[in-house]
């Protein structure tokens, strides 16, 4: 594999981390053991199967031209010993990964870790995966992650190398070539409709920021600490809801979202009276197979979520209208497509803009909800299945709380990563999110 640049939203995610805001996404996934040296096993493996990823010894460097860029490029000495770490024995998972969450990765070579967590009775172990936002995105970092994985029955004779060689090979990004003259007409008129589509979501980012009021639970003043908390919900529970209500799955999470938002605000003595946060949707651009696998391909909704409303029902009613209009309109215009303003920015801007940019992540959002989705077949490593797996979102400077959710054989799991000074009180949010699927079924069933 050859050099190649990073693209301007890659670059900005390179450019936005600071010590204290890590920009890496993470998954804890919780695996059932057979033996108490399962951990150990695991471990070895992970650090085996490694090497034989093209896309894990990639490493990230900045470069003259263009001023201000950087490559993915081969790390000629990649060591598996730098990158999977066997932890102390711990029955915190939870815990133990907020504590790492907090750690920067290493920006001179592969921009990845692996930590295997043994709980002390053996009977499970947890791993958590780090990976840089610039060496990729949620899918591709499920797709690195699962070629690690044991191969899957079907195929007793795949290895992790088979899977590399599967992969869509990226197309690297050399240079520029001289316009051919007959395209000019058509390079004018992208332009063009590039400049309309920055100026519209430009418009559409000052309108969101009229006359919205928040919670200061949600933008506190950043400490660089993190937690990390985890809630497992039924998918039967939230499809009847959907079959009852109308909408989609995703727009009853997001509901769900909202009334444990106004729970948790409402116990710790914030109050949730005319609280209506803007909350980002991410929306993935990536179609399968695409050229440039390890490229982020992002927009995103922007919506406020209905926390003020004591109606269940009622939230469900707004989002799920919030939702439509957003996906009316297309992922190409509105505040939550600022991911694209980043191609109208040079590699310089980039690099010089992005503490600026960084700060100012608190005027255009207040929290974020991803959904990144997982295979429905089960998973195992060392023989041992995957039986639990939290996201975890990078959580932005200036702001308290990310939450992201997948889907896993039959449940929706709900990954919390929250500033943990300014929300000590996290294991409440998520006691929260159950209550809240609750009151949903309820008032569905009546």
């Amino acid at each position: 594999m050859t050099e190649d640049l990073l693209t301007p939203l890659d670059l900005a995610f390179w450019c936005l981390e600071s010590p204290e805001h890590p920009m890496h996404l993470g998954a804890l996934g919780v695996f059932a053991a057979d033996s108490a040296t399962a951990a150990q096993h695991a471990a070895e493996l992970l650090a085996a199967r490694s090497a034989a990823v093209s896309g894990l010894r990639i490493r990230i460097r900045a470069v003259w031209l263009p001023v201000g860029g950087a490559v993915r490029e081969p790390a000629g000495d990649f060591s598996p010993q730098n990158h999977v770490h066997l932890a102390p024995a711990t029955a915190d998972f939870h815990g133990a990964a907020g504590r790492l969450m907090e750690r920067p990765l290493a920006r001179d070579r592969p921009p990845w870790e692996a930590h295997v967590l043994p709980h002390p009775d053996g009977t499970s172990f947890a791993v958590l995966f780090k990976f840089h936002h610039a060496l990729a995105d949620g899918l591709r970092a499920l797709a690195l992650a699962a070629g690690l994985m044991d191969p899957p029955p079907a195929s007793p004779t795949t290895t992790a190398k088979e899977a590399r060689r599967s992969e869509p090979a990226p197309e690297p990004t050399r240079g520029r070539r001289l316009p051919n003259l007959f395209d000019l007409p058509d390079a004018v008129r992208r332009h063009v409709g590039d400049a309309g589509r920055a100026l519209d979501i430009g418009a559409a980012v000052v309108g969101a920021n009229l006359v919205v009021r928040s919670s200061p639970a949600l933008t506190a003043r950043p400490t660089g600490t993190r937690r990390t908390a985890g809630v497992i919900l039924d998918l039967d529970e939230v499809h009847h809801i959907r079959k009852t209500s109308g909408g989609t799955v995703n727009d009853v999470l997001l509901a769900v979202v909202a009334g444990a938002l106004r729970r948790w605000l409402d116990e710790r003595g914030d109050g949730s009276e005319g609280v209506a946060p803007r909350a980002l949707i991410p929306v993935s651009r990536r179609r399968p197979r695409t050229s440039r696998p390890q490229g982020n391909q992002l927009s995103g909704y922007l919506i406020r979520l209905p926390v003020g409303d004591p109606d269940p029902l009622g939230r469900l009613r707004t989002v799920r209208t919030a939702m439509d209009r957003n996906k009316d309109a297309g992922t190409q215009r509105g505040a939550g497509a600022v991911a694209l303003l980043a191609d109208h920015v040079s590699p310089l801007g980039h690099r010089l803009g992005g503490p600026v940019v960084a700060q100012a992540a608190r005027l255009l959002f207040d929290v974020l909800v991803t959904s990144v989705p997982l295979p429905s077949l089960g998973l195992k490593l060392a023989g041992c299945p995957l039986i639990e797996v939290y996201p975890f979102a990078p959580l932005a400077q200036g702001q308290s709380l990310a939450v992201a959710i997948s889907t896993y054989r039959g449940h929706v799991h709900f990954g919390l990563v929250a500033d943990g000074e300014a929300v000590p009180d996290l294991g409440r949010l998520a006691r929260a999110l159950q209550d809240e699927i609750s009151e949903l079924t309820e008032a569905t069933a009546e």
